[in-house]
């Protein structure tokens, strides 16, 4: 092979690598979706809640109120293909633990169910949305919001702390759990949550002065 050749596949492939790393992200700029619920919302948590996000280190880059709609919800919770089925399966296996025979042994129409009553729930009142930007931002707003049922939920967390329900109640009641907050559970599932609530241009990319602190390699010029 002439060198010139050599030379021209070798800049090509030196471009591509330099590319892929330029368009690679850093772990600061992950984004994950959150939503406080109509009952936050009543509840007047909306200032408690952002405190617990933005204390830790996180910035906010978008936030709306809005009043969702029953055809946005059933897309929010559907980006995922699979999800029907999904918590069709987790709620049998949940009636079979408690020793409670499920209403039905078909996961998809008990996934229909929870949807139903998911698009009732948040479809009730106005909503606030919110784009959380920081390093592994999906993982630690999850760990701060608590788990899905408040009572499982531990001390510290938000749903922990401000919130009584329990899956035992809400069944009962024939009702979704009211947990406060939805936050996405990864990465995938945040870029695609977001679209749905948010439009190009509504996100706003800035530097937060504390970022200096939390990211910089090095902390310069702190005594300048």
């Amino acid at each position: 092979m002439p060198f010139g050749e050599f030379y021209a596949i070798l800049s090509s492939i030196n471009l591509l690598k330099a590319n892929k790393v330029a368009n690679m992200k850093h772990k600061k700029q992950e984004r994950t979706l959150v939503i406080i619920k109509p009952d936050g919302v009543q509840r007047t948590l909306i200032g408690e809640i952002i405190k617990r996000y933005e204390r830790l280190g996180l910035k906010m880059v978008g936030v709306k109120m809005i009043l969702p709609t029953a055809s946005m919800v059933e897309k929010h919770y559907t980006v995922d293909p699979t999800w029907k089925r999904k918590v069709g399966e987790k709620a049998i296996e949940s009636y079979l633990k408690k020793g409670i025979k499920p209403p039905t042994n078909d996961p998809l129409k008990i996934g229909d169910d929870v949807l139903g009553r998911l698009k009732k729930y948040l479809t009730s009142g106005p909503v606030v949305a919110m784009v959380w930007e920081g390093a592994h931002v999906v993982p630690v707003v999850r760990k701060i919001t608590g788990s899905t049922e408040p009572l499982s939920s531990d001390v510290g967390s938000i749903r922990g702390d401000f919130v009584l329900d329990s899956y035992e109640m809400s069944d009962t009641d024939g009702r979704a759990i009211r947990n406060l907050i939805h936050a996405s559970g990864s990465n995938d599932e945040a870029e695609k949550e977001i679209k749905i609530w948010f439009k190009d241009g509504e996100l706003i990319q800035y530097r937060h002065i504390s970022e200096q602190i939390l990211y910089d390699v090095n902390l310069d010029g702190l005594l300048e």
